[in-house]
């Protein structure tokens, strides 16, 4: 059961804008740790956000030169302003040392990252009602600016 549970997790997507990676992935449990961690390293990840509460050990993956950030919030709520603030610290941060890099984040299941209609009425609210509290600029590694509101 435990095998063809793990068949039907979606894939990991991905997503590239300008000079910043980013990678959405399934909540690995400890059985499938080093899977993951191997799916990690393939995509050049340096840090891995966790939006949920822990459900594996961090150690293996922290071991292979990967930071683990624990950021828990409710599933299918949006993000409190202290974590949305914690990402843009992260994201300056991190793409103006390292442009390129790759930062990774998953929640509980990932299920809203390839269906459509995924977002619930929460999420879609708190979409249209944010406005940028500060814009990100740096530069990638052909000197190009970047930018992240």
């Amino acid at each position: 059961m435990g095998r063809l549970a793990n068949m039907n997790r979606p894939a990991a997507v991905e997503i590239v804008y300008e000079c910043m990676r980013f990678l959405i992935t399934h909540n690995p449990t400890n059985a499938t740790l080093n899977k993951f961690t191997e799916e990690l390293k393939k995509f050049e990840v340096n840090t891995l956000v966790r939006v949920c509460d822990a459900t594996y050990d961090k150690a293996p993956v922290e071991k292979e030169g990967i930071q683990v950030l624990d950021w828990p919030f409710d599933d299918g709520a949006p993000p409190p302003t202290q974590i949305v603030d914690n990402w843009l610290k992260l994201l300056n941060t991190k793409f103006r040392e390292q442009p390129g890099c790759c930062i990774a984040v998953h929640c509980v299941a990932g299920l809203g990252r390839k269906r459509r209609g995924a977002f619930n009425s929460k999420q879609l609210l708190y979409l249209e009602k944010y406005r940028p509290k500060m814009r990100l600029r740096f530069k990638d590694t052909n000197g190009h600016n970047c930018c992240v509101q």
